[in-house]
Order: structure tokens, then C-alpha cells, then sequence
């Protein structure tokens, strides 16, 4: 069966659940200038400790499980700049999450995918919003995720390469099964760096819905009702209701994200946890650090290199670990592959799962508003 993405959705506005206000920011060298002021600067200092982070109140969907002792030698990749150096680390005989490596499994996730609904009945599409910094590999997710439901690579988001953001503008990706409304929305956002991207107050801005689609990230323009298409009362329709940051595995394991970066992270995981959104860690390039899993991706639960980066991106994120989910997208192949599949269809499916948990304490919190003497949580 064939799907495919279409660059357009509409949304009805609803009534806000849950919390709408702008909340007030933290001051300090890493704090934006202003809620609506010009883009964040993590040059200026990094000294500060980051602020700690409270753990992610979303039970583990994952069970990391436990290394064994029992181990043999993997090949750790170890970026260079002439090229790749290699050196040894333990590998797991025992994988520390269990995934079922056939296609009967790639099968049965397409089809539970592609029969999603959301479990509201406030909305017609859940909407799965993706941040992080330039170069992770947010638009290449999309793309992949699309590539296994068309049966062939596809570069449907436009992916680029480089130290710079080719997205600039909020682009919304539903997923589409012939003659059917698509039920699940990726929305691609543009990456943020040290010294460039949008601001804290931009992305929030995204996150509560009152971003258009089609909105250019403007460094010095902050989201406002000045802006053109601004939505002024979102509703559940127009917000997101799960937030996936993506991170390269290369780079959590080379240390090539900055404090600030870091900083900025745990802010907006902060910011999105107070709203009641869930969120899920992308890691990808996992073939980079490992070459096992590089030659065969069914390995990537096998490799101690890549469970370490696992916990590294849930702490640079402030994050539980089995909030992390490795995944290989296709950036230079031209084959589809079964585990890259499964690893990319088992992430979104925990997109998925944690959206219908954000439906669900939604509701609660609506019905003990409604209920007499039982106190409101939101």
C-alpha cells in the first residue's frame, strides 16, 4: 500500500485546554533578550551550570533493560578530520531493548500507523512537532519515515547538508493513506545554533499554536500579532501536542554541542513540560558512532556505544533515557532496508503513543474542571 505526505492541512480552531499564558523566563547570560525580541546568543557565556532539569514525568514506554556482563569488542567510530578512527568498546550479546527484527513486524507497525486515529475526539490530526539544532536530521526523518510508507527513497521534506539551516519556514508533513484523512502530522521547524535560529519565544509560539504554517523564522522578528497569519486564541486543533527532539548521535558522542546549546534544550523541555506536551529524543546518525550497526542496523541495541549516547542526549536534554529512541534515517542510500524500517517505524509509533497520552490528561483535566469540588490541575 502506497502513502504519502501533502504539504497542507487545515485546522478548525477549538477551545485552549490547558495553560496558554507566555510564562515568565529566567534571566542570565543564556535567557532570550526579550519574549519578543531577536534571536538567542549562547556565545556570550558558558560558564553558568545548566539548570537542572526535573525528570520527565512520562513513564519509560521502553524498557532499557540491563547490560550483561557477558560481552564481546565492537568497533566505536570516532569522527576525525580525515576521515573515521576506530577504536574498541564492549558489545552486548544480550540487546538492551527488545525489537523484533522481521518483516511480519515492519508490516504490522505500517498497518497499525496508517489505521491511527487520535483518541480525541476534539481533534482529526495529532501534530508531532520536531526541534533541535542544525544539521540533526529533523527533515531527513521525515523523509525516511515517508520513504517506508511509499516502498522507495523519497527526499519528500527538503534535506540539506551543512553548518547552516536549510529549513527556514514551519513546514506541516501530514501522513496520508489513499482516500483516507491523514490522522498524523510531522510538522519540520528550523534548526537553532550557538549563534543563530529561533528564538525560545518563536518555538514556544509554535508549540501553544499560534504559528502559521508557512512561517518564516525571522532572527529579529520575534512571533507576534503583528505577524502575518498570527492565530490569536489557538485551540487543541492548532497546538502540538507531542515535541521530538532530534540530535546527532556524532555529535553527543564527539561533544560537539555547546552548553548554551544544552541550556536552551532544557529550557524548552521545561517550557513544553509546564504546557502538559510530552516529548520524545530522536537520536540519529547512530551509524556514525557505530560500525556494526552501520553495516547492519538490527545491531544498534547490541552496541554499548550507542546505549552510552542514549543516556548522554537524555542528559543534555534532561530527559528519562527510555525517552530516547536511536533511529537511521536514509540520507545516501537508495534502497529501502528492513531494520532502518523498523527502527524508524517503532519511533514513530512512540510519537504516537505519547500524543494519545497528552489527549488523554487533556481530557481529565477537562472533566475535573467540570466536576463540583474536585480541583482543576491545569
Amino acid at each position: 500500500m502506497s502513502f504519502s505526505f501533502s504539504s497542507a492541512a487545515s485546522a478548525t480552531p477549538s477551545s485552549v485546554t490547558g495553560p496558554s499564558a507566555t510564562p515568565s523566563f529566567v534571566t542570565g547570560p543564556f535567557a532570550p533578550p526579550s519574549f519578543g525580541g531577536a534571536a538567542h546568543s549562547f556565545t556570550s557565556s558558558t560558564s553558568s551550570s545548566t539548570t537542572s532539569s526535573t525528570p520527565n514525568p512520562t513513564p519509560p514506554l521502553f524498557n532499557l533493560g540491563t547490560a550483561v556482563s557477558s560481552t564481546e569488542k565492537e568497533t566505536r567510530t570516532t569522527p576525525g578530520s580525515n576521515g573515521s578512527q576506530s577504536s574498541s568498546s564492549s558489545k552486548h550479546r544480550t540487546p538492551w531493548r527488545g525489537v523484533t527484527w522481521t518483516e511480519e513486524e515492519r508490516v504490522s507497525l505500517v498497518e497499525r500507523l496508517s489505521s491511527y486515529a487520535p483518541c480525541s475526539r476534539d481533534v482529526a490530526q495529532a501534530r508531532v512537532l520536531l526541534l533541535g539544532p542544525v544539521g540533526s536530521g529533523k527533515s531527513s526523518f521525515i523523509s525516511s519515515v515517508q520513504s517506508v510508507f511509499d516502498g522507495r527513497v523519497t527526499n519528500r521534506a527538503m534535506v540539506g547538508h551543512g553548518a547552516t539551516c536549510f529549513t527556514q519556514k514551519l513546514q506541516c508533513f501530514p501522513l496520508r493513506a489513499p482516500d483516507t484523512t491523514p490522522a498524523l502530522e510531522l510538522w519540520d521547524s528550523a534548526g537553532f545554533g550557538d549563534v543563530s535560529g529561533p528564538s525560545l519565544q518563536q518555538l514556544l509560539s509554535v508549540v501553544k499554536g499560534h504559528a502559521p504554517e508557512g512561517y518564516t523564522f525571522r532572527p529579529d522578528q520575534a512571533l507576534s500579532s503583528d505577524t502575518e497569519g498570527y492565530i490569536k486564541r489557538p485551540g487543541l486543533r492548532e497546538q502540538m501536542h507531542c515535541v521530538a527532539f532530534v540530535l546527532d548521535a556524532s555529535k553527543v558522542f564527539g561533544g560537539s554541542y555547546s552548553k548554551g546549546i544544552g541550556v536552551f534544550l532544557q529550557e524548552l523541555r521545561r517550557y513544553i513540560s509546564d504546557l502538559g506536551i510530552h516529548q520524545v529524543v530522536l537520536l540519529t546518525h547512530v551509524d556514525k558512532i557505530c560500525s556494526e550497526t552501520k553495516k547492519d542496523a538490527s545491531e544498534v541495541y547490541k552496541s554499548s556505544v550507542v546505549q552510552e549516547m542514549t543516556t548522554k542526549a537524555a542528559e543534555l536534554v534532561g530527559m528519562s533515557p527510555s525517552s530516547v529512541v536511536p533511529v537511521r534515517n536514509y540520507w545516501c542510500e537508495l534502497e529501502l532496508n528492513l531494520s532502518s524500517d523498523v527502527l524508524l517505524l517503532r519511533a514513530l509509533e512512540l510519537l504516537v503513543q505519547y500524543t494519545d497520552m497528552f489527549y488523554r490528561e487533556q481530557q481529565r483535566g477537562a472533566l475535573k474542571i467540570k466536576t463540583p469540588g474536585i480541583k482543576s490541575d491545569f
